[in-house]
């Protein structure tokens, strides 16, 4: 029977790949790139041969034109290529990623799916350095920056829901699952609903218009990213870290949590843990590393869960 082998959770930036010499003294950055190279060799170890990679979409793939809660890719899928992550067609299994889609759905997801999908490095971050060269991805996508966002605890349902769908591939696969995204941040996003400034409305025209040529927005854009002064909040990233490592990341669900005031709102990118947790049975992990990087302005991580719990058998209610 096929089954998820391990999962991992990995804070992104493209600023590791564009700003790597102002850092290269910090220990804590490499400590965090280490981790990083320490959770590919994990994958590397434990025989996967299919990783699942949940991660949040930065309007570059997806735009306000049409935003899906839940999106898989289950063709090609292309690496958007911003600032040194990969660009072009990445490596796919396009008949694992129709079987995944169809299981959820049978699970009650109705997801969004595409045959051409292009995604940011809220995937290709994953694939640069966790995911071992060559390994077919099956790209997962959670709306993390365009409210309404999903319930948290509905992104745990759709985790442990693919969790029973890895369960029912074909051939006895073995499957990594990675989150991508977090800890604690807060990018100069505003509320697509209600933007206040010149640049709120510039990110909006951007992630409305973007489709086809973000490539014409990104100076300006990049500029307004790099220029946010870093809100990180370690007491938050401490206790989420903690709760992953003693197997109760599920806590986050609960209807009074609010992740976005816990950790800015680029801790909504949270929902890709919680959705990995899931599917790994709610195991206990393990952190490989945890790095503050208000250089970076995130809090970093990497984390582990080497033995995951076989999928429940029915559907949460």
């Amino acid at each position: 029977m096929s089954r998820v082998v391990l999962g991992v959770g990995a804070s992104h930036t493209t600023l590791m790949n564009t700003k790597w010499d102002e850092v290269d003294h910090l220990a804590r950055a490499h400590e965090f790139r280490n981790a990083l190279g320490g959770a590919r060799q994990l994958v590397d170890a434990s025989g996967a041969d299919l990783a699942v990679v949940i991660g949040p979409n930065h309007f570059r793939g997806l735009w306000l034109d049409l935003m899906p809660t839940f999106t898989l890719g289950i063709g090609e899928v292309i690496g958007a290529g911003e600032h040194g992550t990969p660009s072009g067609p990445l490596p796919t299994d396009p008949d694992a990623a129709r079987s995944l889609l169809d299981h959820v759905m049978a699970d009650g997801f109705d997801p969004a799916f595409s045959t051409t999908l292009q995604v940011d490095h809220g995937i290709t971050h994953a694939i640069q350095y966790v995911v071992p060269e060559g390994m077919p991805v099956v790209p997962v996508i959670v709306n993390s920056f365009a409210p309404p966002l999903p319930r948290v605890a509905r992104c745990a349902r759709l985790g442990a829901a693919l969790g029973r769908a890895v369960a029912q591939l074909s051939g006895d696969r073995r499957v990594a699952v990675i989150a991508s995204g977090g800890l604690s941040h807060q990018l100069p996003f505003p509320d697509w609903r209600r933007p206040d400034s010149d640049d709120d409305r510039f990110l909006v025209e951007s992630w409305t218009n973007g489709r086809g040529n973000w490539a014409e927005y990104e100076p300006r854009r990049r500029g307004i990213v790099t220029a946010a002064p870093p809100v990180l909040r370690e007491d938050f990233d401490q206790r989420v870290l903690s709760l992953l490592d003693d197997g109760r990341l599920d806590e986050l669900t609960g209807d009074g949590i609010d992740l976005t005031a816990l950790g800015g709102n680029g801790a909504a990118e949270m929902r890709n843990w919680v959705a990995m947790a899931a599917a790994c049975g709610w195991a206990p992990g393990r952190t490989l590393t945890y790095s503050p990087m208000p250089e970076w302005l995130t809090g970093m991580a990497v984390a582990v869960i080497d033995r995951p719990f076989p999928p429940d058998e029915e559907p949460p209610p």
